[in-house]
């Protein structure tokens, strides 16, 4: 008997400790969006090619949810710098299993600094009805294939970028921080 409660309590720790894993797996940071978005930045923006190609890759901010970073991108030899929106995020197979999953979105820099904007705009003018209601009030825009959704969290505002399948938390800090840096290093 005593092994069988022995037994038990041993795979009752292991499960915790597989989920606890699991759990953990959510974090991503901006260390592994640069080392990921990087190919996507030869392959996706700049092209593959034959001759060599100087770009830069400087991550920007990351969201404490883990769901979103962002990354500020510049080749100076084909005149192009950007806006990449690492997405992050679980997803669940029809059998159940849960896996992970990554993606980006790439804004030019004059699309980058207008969506930035925005919904910087957005939450400016109805600022007072976001503070109205915390978590009751809330504002909605679509911006190119994103739909963004902006409430009052208490002193601080939150934002939802719905793309793809992906649904991402972009904390006020986070926010600003990305919006800060990419101005800074844009002009």
């Amino acid at each position: 008997m005593t092994k069988i409660i022995y037994s038990l309590v041993l795979y009752m720790l292991y499960s915790s400790a597989m989920y606890s894993q699991n759990y953990q797996a959510k974090e991503y940071s901006k260390d592994e969006t640069l080392y990921k978005a990087k190919k996507f930045v030869f392959t996706e923006i700049i092209g593959s090619s034959n001759e060599v190609v100087e770009f830069e890759a400087v991550p920007l901010a990351a969201a404490n949810s883990g769901e979103l970073t962002t990354l500020l991108f510049k080749c100076e030899a084909q005149q192009k710098e950007g806006l990449v929106l690492g997405f992050y995020g679980s997803y669940w197979n029809p059998t159940g299993v849960v896996y992970q999953g990554y993606d980006f979105k790439y804004f030019d820099k004059d699309k980058a600094m207008d969506f930035l904007n925005k919904m910087q705009e957005s939450i400016d003018n109805h600022i007072k009805f976001l503070n109205k209601n915390s978590d009751i009030n809330n504002i909605y825009i679509r911006y190119d294939d994103i739909d963004v959704l902006i409430w009052s969290n208490g002193p601080t505002y939150k934002i939802r970028l719905f793309w793809k399948n992906f649904d991402a938390t972009w904390e006020q800090t986070a926010f600003e921080r990305s919006k800060r840096r990419f101005e800074k290093k844009t002009k």
